[in-house]
């Protein structure tokens, strides 16, 4: 039987509303006000608590606030009641994380529809929790083929240079790459953009910031049409929380990518313009060729590319011509192909 946590300060309201729930074989725990409600929930553990905005000693909004700060009851689906003049209320609660709002007055078909829609979609969330953490898992380790992985996943698809996340944006997900290339990146405030990582698939992208609780530092582009599971924040903090294999991959990505982070920065600061350069078109071609391809072309714009490298776009070309007049790569269609890719190394040595 499913617990119902009903918060309400009009006792008529709140023992008419319980009847139609126990009629409906709910398990009913009544509250006349929030700090109530609130103690109520902490004892019980309700499976969905509908709360009252307006009410005495503490409000629907405290109550929605104190449950967010308590680990065991924080994810329980929470439904406002509101006056139909409340519309504002209505706004502000859901903007702090209420699921639903049922306005008064309201029929008993629709407090049901409204309670049974939000219960199933928990269950389903919960029956699939396991299924997906061991596929999230296994993936991580790699014992599990890409497939598998994204099987009943969210796909979310990007055209070329549309943007997947930008900096200052509060991160729900973790993203996996599927398919395509992705360039995250810095503006600086003379609009001068400066390329920090780049993904291709097999990769996980936006860790950071979930790690970090706070905002992305930095924006995500498409650089062709890509596609990117979605892992929701939930699962993945679950699985963090509470798989050490899981949290041990992560640890080793964030390490990667400090050690990535402090070379790129070295080079920037001390080498030649042709190492810079030669490391940049190594970089990428490491990044993105496929064991399939016979001859793989960088496909990538030389703003992008001065970008990466740490020069001026003039420098980059310029660069590259002498590189082209060295035989030690070629221009297809616009794209770069390294044509010798021992010297090329060699000037990194």
């Amino acid at each position: 039987m499913k617990k119902i946590l009903l918060i309400e300060d009009n006792l008529d309201i709140l023992n008419n509303t319980a009847e139609i729930l126990e009629l409906s074989n709910y398990r009913v725990f009544l509250a006349e006000n929030g700090k109530i409600g609130v103690e109520q929930a902490i004892k019980n553990e309700p499976d969905l608590i509908i709360c009252d905005i307006m009410m005495p000693v503490l409000d629907g909004y405290g109550v929605l606030h104190a449950i967010h700060k308590n680990e065991a009851i924080k994810n329980t689906p929470f439904i406002f009641l509101t006056a139909k003049t409340d519309r504002q209320d209505f706004r502000k609660g859901m903007e702090l994380g209420a699921d639903d709002y049922i306005t008064k007055p309201f029929s008993g078909t629709e407090l049901l529809n409204a309670i049974d829609s939000r219960l199933k979609k928990i269950d389903l969330l919960k029956d699939g929790l396991v299924t997906e953490n061991k596929a999230l898992l296994e993936a991580a380790g790699g014992s599990i083929d890409l497939k598998a992985f994204t099987e009943g996943r969210n796909i979310n698809r990007y055209k070329k240079k549309q943007v997947i996340y930008s900096e200052g944006n509060h991160p729900n997900c973790l993203y996996y790459v599927l398919k395509g290339k992705v360039k995250v990146s810095k503006t600086n405030d003379d609009g001068k953009e400066f390329v920090t990582e780049l993904f291709s698939p097999g990769d996980y992208m936006g860790y950071i910031a979930l790690f970090e609780e706070t905002v992305y530092q930095d924006t995500a582009k498409a650089m062709e049409e890509t596609e990117l599971a979605v892992i929701p924040r939930e699962e993945f903090e679950e699985l963090i929380n509470h798989n050490l294999e899981v949290t041990q991959t992560f640890i080793h990505l964030l390490a990667n990518n400090v050690s990535e982070k402090e070379n790129q920065l070295l080079g920037i600061a001390y080498n030649s313009l042709r190492k810079k350069v030669a490391e940049a078109l190594l970089l990428i071609q490491k990044k993105y060729q496929q064991e399939k391809d016979e001859k793989f072309v960088i496909d990538i714009n030389r703003d992008s590319l001065a970008t990466i490298a740490g020069t001026a776009k003039e420098s980059l070309i310029r660069t590259l011509g002498d590189f082209k007049n060295e035989k030690l790569i070629d221009v297809d269609g616009g794209g770069i192909v390294i044509v010798n890719q021992k010297k090329l190394e060699h000037l990194l040595n």
